[in-house]
């Protein structure tokens, strides 16, 4: 994928990092709830269980104390918008990494904790505009931190799949920076001023190549919620799945998406 030429929006530092602590606070106390057989549930992940899910939700943290541990990197070399579509090719080394972090773990709230406590740390004394490594190359704290919610969100709502039992929240901003990101990456994939797609009340973007609309009402709208937004950006739902269980509203001929879906394979 080409570097991303779509600027990317900002984001408010304070409210991304109130955003993140939030949504994995949410995801601690539910996970502290759990029995071994729900822990033992699988998910819609591959071979992970529930307990390996819970799992990663802390390894989405855990890579900032390992990062911020290495020596601050001369120059950014990734931006916001270039991270979704680097993700997938670290797949099979973050599921490996998820498993052996889960086999060598036996409680679960202290993992939770430690992590808990130790992201607190890392902000109190992290500023927005450090750059940090990571596996795709250098980024700010405060981008990196956009990229979080998308880690904690989707990763909740294969929490929620796996246990609907739980109903684990999510947080407004970190929902609201996830479904930004994934829309403007929407843009990014498919450049273009021919379909309007709406998330309300989080996002409004223009893609698809064609005859671009200008003012009154776009000839070419697709409109859904969020969460089934973040699931067929991610691949979750598929786009005739979302269709034709009315979860997504389409008009006009070009108002088909399923061809740059999902935007993070």
């Amino acid at each position: 994928m080409p570097p991303a030429k779509k600027r990317a929006r900002k984001y408010d530092p304070a409210k991304t990092r109130a955003a993140v602590l939030a949504q994995f606070g949410h995801v601690r106390q539910a996970v502290g709830t759990l029995t071994p057989e729900q822990l033992a549930r699988p998910t819609r992940l591959g071979d992970w269980t529930v307990r390996e899910l819970a799992v990663h939700h802390t390894m989405a943290l855990g890579m900032l104390d390992r990062y911020l541990a290495e020596e601050e990197p001369l120059k950014q070399e990734v931006g916001l918008l270039d991270w979704p579509f680097r993700t997938a090719a670290v797949g099979d080394q973050v599921a490996d990494g998820t498993r052996e972090l889960a086999a060598s773990t036996a409680d679960l709230d202290a993992l939770f904790e430690q992590r808990a406590t130790r992201t607190e740390e890392l902000f109190a004394a992290t500023a927005d505009t450090r750059l940090m490594p990571t596996r795709f190359g250098a980024m700010t704290f405060a981008d990196v931190l956009v990229t979080r919610t998308v880690e904690l969100v989707v990763h909740t709502d294969d929490l929620n799949d796996a246990l609907p039992e739980l109903g684990v929240p999510y947080d407004r901003q970190a929902l609201a920076a996830c479904t930004r990101l994934l829309a403007d990456a929407l843009a990014v994939k498919a450049p273009g001023g021919s379909v309007e797609v709406r998330i309300p009340p989080y996002a409004v973007v223009q893609c698809v190549a064609g005859p671009k609309h200008t003012r009154g009402t776009p000839p070419n709208v697709v409109e859904t919620d969020p969460l089934t937004w973040i699931r067929l950006a991610t691949g979750r739902t598929g786009w005739a799945e979302a269709r034709d269980s009315a979860k997504v509203a389409a008009s006009g001929e070009r108002a088909v998406l399923s061809a740059v879906l999902p935007v993070m394979a």
